[in-house]
């Protein structure tokens, strides 16, 4: 009897079409190899396509280091790749050099779908499937559980009502709610975090922006956008708030109500935008303002969607700001 194959704890095969799961398991077994490794956060990681990857740079990125350095080789849309491809991928994954690790990502299907069975069976298999709509209620508890909160399942529901089925930002509701409420979420939490964006304006998004709550801005600023509420109004009250924490920052000391007339700005506006302005730094204000500038030539009309820029912007100011 031919001996069996034991799949090798070097090679991490991520098989399934949701890419939100499969980028989420590449980052994991990245940071897993890195904290088993003598290298660490300097641990070499290389990205390829693996339709494009060449024999070559094959041979060179899998070959064992003459300094003995570990390395990653991480190659994507493996459904995409050609039979040659396909093949030089499966011989080098097959037997894997000493401190190489390789981590395949194909979707399941494509060009190269009977490859996946080989894979799997040298592999270390991680499955990023879609899910099925009655495997979202787990999936949002088991999320919760990443946090360290064991939420009730009318919590759960509330989520999946107020976000919907998109798996990315069920991930940063989750995230957002967890940090808002200090881990105590509770269903009235929920539905207080999602009351009133039919009737949110552009300032409000701007806030939830400038302010990291990434989540509650973006899902008010696909409902404004429903309800017909134009992106280059969205857009100005974004680059408004920028501009008015930008202002701030230059002042680097105690800003008062006095200094509202000087600035332009009404009092009540100046007192908000100082306490949302303090959580900020120089270079994130400075990345903010090249945003907006950005996303003001998008909106009118200089090349791209207005919609996906706006929600593009909206989501890296919201980063910046945590």
């Amino acid at each position: 009897m031919p001996t069996p194959i034991t799949p090798s704890p070097q090679v991490h095969l991520i098989v399934g079409a949701e890419e939100f799961l499969a980028e989420r398991a590449r980052l994991d077994i990245v940071a897993q190899l890195k904290q088993q490794s003598s290298e660490g956060e300097n641990l070499m990681v290389t990205t390829l396509r693996a339709g494009d990857v060449t024999e070559s740079e094959l041979i060179e990125l899998c070959s064992p280091s003459l300094f003995g350095e570990d390395r990653i080789v991480v190659l994507t849309k493996l459904e995409d790749a050609g039979k040659e491809p396909a093949d030089l991928i499966l011989k080098f994954a097959v037997n894997p050099a000493p401190g190489v690790a390789i981590i395949l990502m194909h979707n399941g299907g494509g060009r190269t779908k009977a490859l996946v069975p080989k894979l799997k069976k040298i592999a270390t298999v991680h499955q990023a499937e879609k899910l099925k709509p009655q495997e979202r209620m787990g999936w949002v508890t088991n999320e919760f559980r990443r946090h360290n909160v064991r939420p009730t399942p009318d919590v759960v529901q509330a989520v999946l009502a107020g976000v919907g089925s998109d798996l990315r930002e069920l991930a940063s509701a989750v995230s957002q709610l967890v940090a808002d409420t200090g881990g105590v979420v509770t269903a009235q939490a929920v539905h207080d975090y999602y009351a009133g964006v039919a009737e949110v304006s552009g300032f409000d998004i701007a806030d939830y922006a400038c302010s990291g709550q990434e989540q509650r801005a973006l899902v008010s600023m696909r409902r404004a956008l429903q309800l017909g509420l134009e992106p280059a109004a969205l857009a100005a009250a974004l680059a408004m708030k920028v501009s008015g924490i930008a202002r701030l920052y230059s002042l680097r000391g105690r800003v008062d109500r006095s200094l509202a007339g000087s600035l332009g700005m009404h009092p009540f506006v100046l007192e908000k935008t100082a306490q949302i302005a303090r959580r900020w730094s120089g270079d994130a204000v400075s990345d903010a303002v090249i945003i907006v500038a950005d996303l003001d030539a998008t909106v009118k009309g200089q090349g791209g969607d207005p919609h996906f820029a706006l929600e593009n912007a909206v989501r890296r100011i919201s980063q910046l700001a945590r």
